[in-house]
């Protein structure tokens, strides 16, 4: 069982990956038909921007996953690793945001009621209770259908990765400056077998 799909950051990375690349799809790359509300959507598709923010969610993801995985071996790592990911994120943030602006649609402010409701989607979507034995989500994360309203919300889900994230690279640092990392404990456990 892969340990890395309990942590909650990880799971509000693939609700963001997998629901980026629905957005992508339905509002980058002109696949518009059954959406309402496209009146002030550009046109055209933007095949460079969808693949820049499908890459910013992936990298976002896979980054936790091998930063997580070099814990073990490499607290530097981790922590570095997990920094690539908030930054991913924050990228993919700054994009939502100028999809919003670009294309003369509302963001809504953090203390919206709608940012409420997105949330606490959210905090559903990502508890424990919706995992699965293996870690897989049972109700999948769906986009509203409207694309104010679909930016708004994955913009909402970025905030809150960014601010998880933030959190658990302030505790793995502190970690490594109470334990140390590898090096270190290998350095105690050599002092320790040679009696010094």
């Amino acid at each position: 069982m892969n340990k890395v799909k309990f942590l909650l950051t990880y799971r509000y990375a693939e609700i963001i990956h997998d629901l980026t690349v629905v957005f992508t799809k339905a509002y980058l790359l002109g696949n518009l038909s059954n959406l309402k509300n496209l009146s002030n959507l550009r046109g055209r598709a933007d095949y460079r921007q969808a693949d820049q923010m499908n890459q910013a969610a992936r990298s976002g993801k896979q980054n936790i996953v091998e930063g997580v995985g070099q814990a073990q071996t490499s607290k530097s790592g981790e922590i570095k690793l997990l920094g690539v990911s908030k930054a991913s994120f924050e990228e993919l943030l700054s994009d939502y945001e100028d999809f919003l602006r670009q294309n003369g649609l509302e963001i809504y402010a953090k203390d919206d009621s709608r940012v409420t409701v997105f949330r606490k989607t959210a905090y559903r979507l990502s508890d424990l209770s919706n995992l699965g034995d293996l870690g897989h989500l049972k109700e999948k994360p769906k986009l509203i259908g409207n694309p104010q309203d679909d930016a708004n919300f994955l913009l909402t889900l970025c905030h809150l990765e960014t601010f998880l994230l933030d959190k658990q690279i302030k505790a793995a640092m502190d970690k490594f400056a109470k334990e140390g990392g590898i090096r270190e404990k290998l350095f105690t456990s050599r002092k320790m077998v040679r009696g010094f």
